[in-house]
């Protein structure tokens, strides 16, 4: 058994990622901040609620900084949690967590805002979340904005909705996919278990 925590900005409903983590072995629990020494093997930020109220979540209701509660444990964020990752998204004001280069922009007017429903999957190179995951596999997509890093290096996986939007990131011991793996039928049950496969290592 490995122990992950979900974050929970008091946006909404988390319980479909709990209940998929512990179909794949995962003991869960739900934090809201980080007050206490840092006891599990991995972190889930999901993908649930808006950019600033989610980072004022973690900022402003917990006694440890973020990076120095995560040291070099894996951490996963999901849609905007991946986008939180980010220094910065059109859809606020606040600083992102600035783990990774790069910010978080609207998707194009051209499209129809949220972007809803299942995509493929273009895998651009190898990563630990994607290992077992076939090329052009499905995931679900509800997101209005996308990332844009400052290297193209962190993207493992993207998705072509006339434009390319980068689906899977990877960087040090942060994964992020802007899809949701927890309604992402069996390729999400592959991810969420290479994850685990992380936390245990």
């Amino acid at each position: 058994m490995v122990s992950v925590a979900i974050f929970d900005y008091g946006a909404g409903n988390i319980f479909s990622l709990k209940n998929s983590l512990e179909k794949v072995g995962a003991t869960v629990d739900v934090i809201t901040n980080f007050d206490d020494t840092n006891t599990y093997s991995g972190l889930l930020l999901p993908g649930v609620g808006n950019f600033d109220p989610a980072m004022n979540s973690i900022r402003d209701f917990s006694k440890i900084q973020f990076k120095e509660y995560v040291g070099n444990m894996p951490v996963m964020g999901i849609c905007l949690g991946m986008e939180m990752f980010f220094e910065k998204s059109e859809e606020g004001k606040e600083k992102g967590l600035n783990v990774i280069d790069g910010e978080v922009i609207i998707l194009p007017s051209s499209m129809k805002v949220p972007h809803m429903g299942w995509n493929n999957l273009e895998i651009k190179k190898p990563g630990k979340i994607l290992e077992g995951v076939e090329n052009d596999s499905w995931v679900y997509f509800v997101h209005s904005y996308r990332v844009k890093p400052e290297s193209n290096d962190v993207i493992t996986a993207e998705s072509d909705y006339g434009i390319k939007v980068p689906a899977v990131v990877e960087q040090d011991n942060f994964y992020g996919t802007q899809f949701h793996p927890e309604k992402s039928s069996t390729v999400g049950k592959i991810m969420l278990e290479n994850f685990l496969k992380e936390c245990k290592k």
